[in-house]
């Protein structure tokens, strides 16, 4: 296998459980090196040491601890890559909540919460990673937002989880206007319906799975593996006249309207 990354280096949030491990896992196989955050408790800590030893002892991985909603955690999780590998060609954001609910009786909390992971995190993570590509010599680099289906289409128990969605893919369109000039490139992946930590529960209805099944032309849900792939493309120089596109990875979900 040709390795589409080799000698680059990537920051990754997200990326000790779903979509953004299976991303990391693949960018290592692909030559890259990689720091991934992940939050501060022993349950996400014992994850990352098991994509650790997954990925072997020798690979190019570095783990932080950190709270993504909290400004200063981009910051440091970018600190820590640049130190350890030199430069941040590549930036995948990822951290993201879901906890499905009614909107007549979601509380504040639940609100602010998703919002502050998924859209205030990203938007400072994101900032932190082109800051760093914008000052490095050679500038550049390649930023990913992981957005979803969600962000064009709505979902009535997610009220306060598909505007996050749609913001970040409008903070990836906007952010490839801004950040341009110093030959960063930022993309949206959209994913439609994976089998992640997040949907488990909602998805072990098998009546609703099967549901699900039936309205996705390639007759299966998503795997987080399939996440992978367009985000290796995306990364890599064969996407070096891409920047923001919004790339749905949903078996042709949105497109069958049966």
């Amino acid at each position: 296998m040709a390795q589409l990354l080799l000698g680059k280096s990537a920051a990754i949030t997200g990326a000790v459980t779903g979509i953004g491990r299976a991303i990391a896992i693949d960018y290592l196989k692909h030559g890259a090196k990689i720091a991934v955050i992940y939050f501060p408790d022993d349950r996400s800590a014992q994850q990352f040491e098991d994509l650790r030893k997954e990925v072997g002892q020798d690979a190019s991985l570095i783990g932080v601890a950190g709270d993504i909603s909290k400004p200063e955690t981009g910051q440091e999780l970018v600190k820590k890559a640049v130190e350890k590998f030199g430069r941040l060609d590549i930036f995948v954001s990822n951290a993201g909540v879901c906890q499905f609910a009614d909107f007549l009786t979601m509380s504040p909390d639940l609100v602010n919460h998703t919002i502050s992971t998924n859209l205030n995190g990203a938007f400072f993570a994101v900032q932190a990673a082109a800051q760093q590509m914008s000052k490095q010599e050679p500038q550049g680099g390649s930023i990913i937002g992981i957005s979803s289906i969600s962000a064009l289409v709505g979902g009535a128990g997610q009220t306060h989880y598909t505007p996050t969605k749609a913001g970040i893919l409008s903070l990836m369109q906007s952010t490839a206007c801004a950040l341009g000039q110093y030959g960063i490139r930022c993309n949206a992946l959209l994913p439609g319906t994976i089998r992640t930590q997040l949907n488990d529960d909602d998805l072990a209805d098998e009546e609703k799975k099967k549901y699900m099944e039936n309205r996705i032309p390639l007759g299966r849900l998503g795997k987080t593996k399939d996440l992978a792939g367009p985000a290796v493309f995306l990364a890599s120089d064969l996407s070096e006249y891409v920047t923001g596109a919004q790339l749905l990875v949903d078996g042709g979900l949105f497109v069958n309207l049966q």
